[in-house]
């Protein structure tokens, strides 16, 4: 069941991304040190809450019997694009359809905000998840390395 995270849910939420992003720091060697900023290190409290009462994100999950085993949240800077942040799903739950299904929600949902057009970032040289996505209909725009990050950031987009 897909359903909006609510502030109760936060440490889950911390919990689901850390987890779930520490699968890719481990693949390519992503630390604490190298990448500080790096989603699975940088994801805290402080950071869900000014998501939620800053930026006005909406966050959803994805539980099964009561347990959140996957999140994504939207943000809406305008223009009628989003940015599609965090989408993520406990290792021991994928390949069973959540990520699909969090995906599809995230589409259907920032339709109805007013969405035309989806954009998102990964870690490019994960070559999986990029043909995931494009799989998906998302089309790969460009890449871009920064000084902070010891890979490159993907960036594909999607009209919707």
């Amino acid at each position: 069941m897909i359903r909006q995270i609510e502030k109760k849910d936060i440490p889950e939420c911390i919990s689901v991304i850390r987890e779930s992003f520490m699968t890719v720091a481990r693949q390519f060697d992503i630390t604490p040190e190298n990448a500080p900023a790096f989603t699975a290190y940088a994801t805290d409290e402080a950071k869900i809450l000014h998501w939620m009462d800053n930026q006005h994100r909406p966050m959803y999950g994805y539980f099964s019997d009561g347990k959140l085993v996957g999140y994504y949240n939207l943000y809406l800077p305008g223009d009628n694009e989003c940015e599609l942040g965090s989408l993520c799903v406990l290792p021991d739950y994928r390949h069973d359809g959540i990520g699909d299904a969090l995906l599809n929600d995230s589409i259907e949902r920032a339709k109805s905000l007013g969405c035309t057009k989806m954009n998102l970032s990964i870690v490019e040289e994960n070559t999986v998840l990029r043909a995931w996505y494009e799989a998906h209909g998302f089309t790969h725009i460009g890449t871009k390395k920064f000084d902070f990050f010891p890979f490159t950031c993907g960036y594909l987009e999607k009209n919707i």
